[in-house]
């Protein structure tokens, strides 16, 4: 047999579409490294039945399949194909009948090696049988790559023995009977354990046969005892018949007893009829004290209830006031602190007013717009429209600072030019020695060209001066009109955070909302938000609505007779602490630790549930979701409402 050509699909480096044809004679492949020419020696291994990954540079055998890089994604299939020329018809009995024969491995990750001759799926024990006939293989001496001639040269007589039976063609003899011997040796175990069974069932056998026996002996038993039974019934009725002689004499007797005894009776009928006559009376007089006693039973339960609402009341006003208290006083506490922020804030700004007043003149003018803008925020844009309008002018300034400096630089240019000309002049007079008169004005010309070189120089080094204060100055300004706008900035989102915190709902009428009465868990502001919105601006109404068009009522329903939540769902109440009129709610809205956790559980929520995450995303049970929208404005609330002292010292 001899291989005329490999082709591999996503194995190792050979992404795509790779066809290496085998020509007679010696076909060599010749590249830097790196370039896969042991990947093509690992392939035919592979192919040829390799079942180490350890000899294919390998953690495992997925291994073999691109694993993707920088440009391309990985494959999850990888394929090599060998094709063989059986023209000789050397090949084995089985393959033998086509003049080309082609082997196919494939690997699916994580799904295992599949192979395939000329279209047929076989075993590997095949393909390896196929190639050891032909005295080749994975591990064939014809396959030698690195370090396998030392190996050859140092093997051991048992390893040079295998080397010499494959070169002989009788490797596969050999593979064929260790199979053999294998099969064989599992066939003797197999009639040990066929000996093992067989003493098995003697042992079962004659425990069945043990029992056989206790069996006849049961029914023996079995048939005296109904016998004994049968004597016994026997007896029995005979008892039975001589008592029932004897209760037919008693019942005769006791007939004539009731005879007398129902004369006795129509001499009683006749003394109730008596008795009846004189009854009525006595009745309406039952009757009359029975309806009193009714009414003052009444009396009495209304009493009762009456009792226990006014209690109820009491405790309700109670918690109502305590909670009031409470309420006041985690107010004042708030207001206490918020004033002591705005004191600090005040402090802090006056610092920042006398550090600025410090840094001397220069600053005047930014001086004058940190003032109009600790002032006010519309006196500081005007500040800075004019710092702007300054920088615009300094910007200006600089332009033309510029432009002046370029042409000192070219008038300097223009007397250097000059003055070379005159030395050059100069030069030539000396050398002609000409009259001492011309000697003595070309002289005064050059020094007088110096002394305007020199007042030139001046003026340029006077105006590089100036452009470099009026930069310095146009850098300062800069700062302060960013400084400005910053603090302008911050300034106005604190006033609008302070008004959006402290002005109430337009629909919650003079009560507070039911925000104010909550309790929330660290972590747990934007879940809360995201399960009730708006809804946790509105009062608690008890009862009346105290003018809100939106309110809370405390049903006082059974929150436990909701549906169960679905596993992995944790309950929400147990994250606040809120009134019982937010029980009912609560009861139906849990919270998960991730999205995915809420999106596997949201088919299995019951109308009316919902779920929420910390990050404020929604599953509700009749399939919206909320998700990647940012914090609500209730979930602002809530957390403001815990941190608002914070929030004003910053």
């Amino acid at each position: 047999m001899q291989v005329d050509r490999l082709r591999l699909v996503g194995f190792k480096s050979f992404v795509e579409l790779t066809e290496l044809a085998i020509e007679p004679g010696l076909t060599g492949i010749v590249g830097p490294n790196g370039c896969g020419k042991s990947n093509l020696v690992e392939a035919l291994r592979w192919v040829m039945g390799e079942t180490s990954a350890k000899r294919l540079r390998g953690g495992e055998m997925d291994d073999v399949i691109f694993a993707g890089s920088a440009g391309r994604p990985a494959r999850n299939i990888a394929e090599v194909v060998l094709a063989i020329d059986n023209s000789a018809r050397d090949a084995p009995f089985a393959f033998n009948d086509s003049e080309e024969i082609e082997v196919v491995r494939r690997i699916e990750r994580g799904g295992g090696s599949t192979y395939r001759l000329n279209g047929r799926e076989v075993r590997a024990r095949d393909v390896q049988l196929l190639f050891s006939d032909a005295a080749s293989g994975a591990h064939s001496g014809a396959m030698v790559s690195q370090g396998r001639i030392g190996a050859l040269i140092d093997a051991k007589p048992a390893e040079r023995r295998l080397l010499l039976e494959e070169a002989a063609g009788t490797a596969g003899l050999h593979a064929r009977r260790r199979e053999t011997e294998l099969k064989l040796d599992a066939a003797e175990e197999n009639l040990e354990r066929l000996d093992d069974v067989i003493a098995t069932i003697e042992v079962q056998f004659e425990a069945l046969r043990k029992q056989a026996r206790q069996a006849q002996r049961y029914r023996r038993l079995a048939e005296q005892i109904r016998r004994t039974e049968a004597l016994l019934y026997r007896d029995r009725w005979l008892a039975a018949e001589a008592e029932a002689e004897r209760s037919s004499a008693e019942h005769r007797a006791t007939e004539r007893t009731v005879a007398e005894a129902t004369e006795h009776a129509v001499s009683g009928v006749r003394a109730r009829e008596a008795a009846e006559a004189a009854l009525p009376p006595l009745r309406a007089a039952e009757a009359m004290a029975a309806a009193e006693l009714q009414r003052l039973t009444n009396s009495r339960g209304a009493l009762e209830q009456e009792l226990q609402r006014v209690l109820a009341a009491r405790a309700e006003a109670e918690r109502h006031l305590a909670q009031i208290a409470a309420d006041l006083e985690r107010e004042e506490s708030h207001l206490a602190e918020a004033q002591m922020s705005l004191t600090r804030l005040a402090e802090e700004q006056d610092a920042l007013t006398r550090s600025e007043a410090a840094d001397g003149p220069g600053r005047e003018l930014a001086e004058a717009g940190l003032r109009e803008a600790s002032t006010c925020v519309a006196e500081a844009e005007a500040v800075l429209q004019r710092e702007t309008e300054a920088v615009a002018a300094a910007e200006a300034r600089r332009v033309s600072l510029e432009r002046r400096r370029k042409d000192l630089e070219e008038r300097r240019a223009r007397l250097e030019a000059r003055r070379a000309e005159a030395e050059r002049q100069r030069a030539g007079l000396a050398a002609a020695l000409v009259a001492p008169e011309a000697v003595t004005a070309a002289v005064a010309a050059v020094t007088e060209a110096e002394a305007r070189i020199e007042q030139c120089r001046a003026i340029v080094e006077a105006a590089e001066a100036e452009i470099a204060n009026r930069l310095a100055g146009e850098q300062t300004a800069l700062d302060l009109a960013r400084q400005v706008d910053t603090r302008l900035a911050r300034l106005t989102a604190e006033a609008e955070g302070l008004r959006r915190l402290l002005q109430p709902p337009p629909d919650s009428g003079d009560a507070p909302p039911v925000l104010a009465a909550l309790r929330v868990a660290p972590g747990f502001e934007a879940a809360i938000g995201a399960a009730f919105g708006d809804e946790l601006q509105a009062p608690l109404a008890n009862g009346e609505s105290g003018g809100a068009a939106r309110f809370w009522v405390d049903l006082a329903g059974d929150e436990h007779g909701c549906n169960a939540l679905p596993a992995g769902a944790c309950p929400l109440a147990e994250a606040v602490e809120a009134p019982s009129a937010l029980a009912l709610s609560l009861a139906r809205a849990g919270w998960v630790e991730n999205e995915e956790t809420g999106r596997r559980l949201q088919p299995s929520l019951a109308p009316g549930q919902r779920l929420v995450d910390r990050e404020g995303r929604l599953w509700r049970w009749d399939g919206f979701v909320s998700i990647g929208c940012g914090p609500s404005i209730a979930a602002e609330a809530v957390a403001a409402d815990f941190k608002r002292p914070q929030r004003l010292l910053q």
